[in-house]
């Protein structure tokens, strides 16, 4: 039992699933808030120039098929700050994984 304890434990070390867990939680967060962000401050700057004012029902008709364009593109403003978000936070951290290899390959070199 001790074993597989053990060999448990290594898996969540080896595997860095605790990070995980916590990288989708904040994830979790992050898209709440960003929603929020758009919901309650960006669609209402962009509400004044659309013709009905009400930029979740806003639509367009052509013949019998109507397109909900404004509910897509409050969708489409959170995907794209959550994207930008995202590709900043992995560009950090790629930076500095890529200085750390530097790093270590300099003191290998030197040995």
């Amino acid at each position: 039992m001790k074993l597989l304890i053990m060999e448990f434990m290594l898996f969540l070390k080896e595997y860095k699933v605790v990070a995980l867990a916590v990288a989708f939680v904040i994830a979790t967060a992050s898209t709440s808030l960003i929603k929020s962000l758009v919901d309650n401050i960006i669609m209402p700057i962009v509400t004044p120039f659309l013709l009905s004012g009400a930029w979740r029902t806003a639509t367009f008709s052509i013949g019998p098929v109507v397109i909900g364009w404004g509910a897509f593109l409050a969708e489409l403003i959170n995907f794209v700050i959550l994207a930008t978000v995202v590709f900043m936070i992995a560009k950090y951290l790629i930076k500095e994984d890529k200085e750390e290899k530097a790093e270590k390959a300099k003191k290998v070199s030197k040995k």
